[in-house]
């Protein structure tokens, strides 16, 4: 997935689970998300980190 397509699943995502989502780049070179809590040292390179409090504005 391109990273445009990633950042954009995951502000989904956090949005929808309310929790801190990851955005990495994999081995292949492919861009995808998932929940921080699944990021458990594992060799990836994170690329963004999107935190569903901070997409709600008052």
């Amino acid at each position: 997935m391109s990273y445009k397509d990633a950042t954009a699943y995951a502000a989904s995502l956090a949005a929808t689970l309310m929790v801190s989502i990851i955005v990495f780049r994999a081995g292949d070179g492919s861009c995808a998300a998932c929940p921080a809590e699944e990021i458990e040292g594992d060799d990836v390179a994170i690329l963004a980190e999107i935190d569903p409090w901070d997409l709600i504005r008052p």
